[in-house]
């Protein structure tokens, strides 16, 4: 059978970043005009007062300093707290095929591919903008390229999962060129009144490239040794947001329709999962953890991606053996670990083994064993 390599990834990143400082003070102004107009019902006992939050509290309870938005004012802005992106016409690209092209036009320079030669585009991500047409479709026309696309959604997983499809779309001849894009508006699902979750997301789209080994022209590339995926029914984290919500009568509770999780319940379940997901997986390729130089781990919380790395490896992993981008960008969902491989894999050598993994609502987790060749 023929090998599957990444020939090539790219990264976009919006122009605007949001420190915990800045969403800190835009947070604490909401929760004291809250306070101030609820005041004869909070001492009453009908409502409860909302508490402030503090840029020392993000860090220590995540990892994250800091994470790029596609707009800013809309999120620091007390009385609105939602980025603010105005409607596009039918006929211009819509906010993730623009995110799309950028990234995609990286990946492929480094893979030494033209549009053209691409003949599969896969969308994968947690938040799409709309239900149809299809945004790989739109981005397959924006570039101009040939054959199928479709998009996907396996929330954070999402790139894993879609990384898997390219792979056995190119093993049974189904496509010879596939360009993966991972657009990501998680600002937009994202509800910045919710002192416990307001911090965790930033925007970005990244893009791979895969093609068969034999047929890759690029001076670098990462031939993918096996793929494993694994999912398992959860409410813990959880997004109502969808078509249906207008047949529904009665007023939507603030909140109900964007994103939610019960965090302690999610570390608790989802870094056995993972951590057994990654062991098996190269066990059953006749590795052993000790053979992994790096480890691109989703980029969630720094807490739960530590002791993932200290599961697998029977010790706690350094800098550089699981590296970590969530203090830049915050958590990008799908894009996250995608963002890590594109960011940290420069230094090391022919035969080098890396394992990229994501993992998150479903629960889902994805793992891919590569080998730079």
């Amino acid at each position: 059978m023929s090998k599957i390599a990444i020939t090539g990834t790219g990264l976009f990143t919006p122009t605007h970043s949001v420190s915990n400082e800045a969403l800190v003070d835009s947070f604490n102004a909401f929760v004291q005009l809250y306070n101030e107009e609820n005041a004869s019902q909070i001492r009453s006992g009908e409502l409860e007062a909302l508490a402030e939050s503090s840029a020392e509290f993000i860090e220590a309870a995540s990892g994250i300093k800091r994470r790029y938005v596609v707009d800013r004012e809309g999120i620091l802005d007390p009385q609105i707290l939602v980025p603010r992106l105005p409607e596009r016409a039918d006929d211009e690209p819509g906010v993730l095929c623009e995110m799309s092209l950028h990234a995609a036009e990286e990946a492929l320079a480094k893979a030494g591919r033209k549009p053209g030669d691409v003949d599969c585009v896969i969308a994968a991500c947690s938040n799409l903008e709309r239900a149809y047409p299809a945004v790989a479709i739109e981005v397959q026309n924006a570039l101009g390229c040939g054959g199928h696309a479709y998009d996907m959604n396996v929330a954070c997983s999402s790139a894993t999962f879609g990384i898997q499809n390219a792979a056995n779309a190119l093993q049974a001849g189904a496509a010879n060129c596939v360009l993966l894009v991972n657009p990501e508006v998680c600002t937009g699902h994202l509800d910045f009144r919710d002192r416990d979750s307001h911090f965790i997301f930033g925007d970005a789209c990244t893009a791979v490239v895969l093609e068969r080994s034999d047929d890759a022209v690029a001076s670098e590339r990462w031939e993918i040794l096996g793929t494993r995926l694994s999912t398992r029914f959860s409410n813990n984290i959880r997004n109502n947001f969808g078509f249906l919500n207008r047949t529904r009568p009665g007023p939507a509770a603030e909140g109900e329709r964007l994103f939610r999780q019960q965090g302690r319940k999610v570390f608790k379940e989802v870094v056995p999962m993972v951590a057994g997901l990654i062991a098996d997986h190269l066990g059953q390729l006749g590795l052993e953890a000790r053979d992994v130089r790096r480890f691109w781990l989703h980029q969630a919380n720094l807490s739960m991606n530590q002791l993932i790395a200290r599961r697998v490896l029977g010790r706690d992993a350094d800098e550089k053996e699981a590296p970590v981008i969530l203090d830049e960008f915050a958590n990008t969902s799908s894009a996250g670990s995608v963002i890590c491989f594109h960011r940290h894999r420069a230094d090391l050598a022919s035969g080098d083994l890396g394992v990229l993994c994501s993992f998150g609502a479903g629960y889902s987790a994805g793992s891919v064993v590569l080998r730079k060749h």
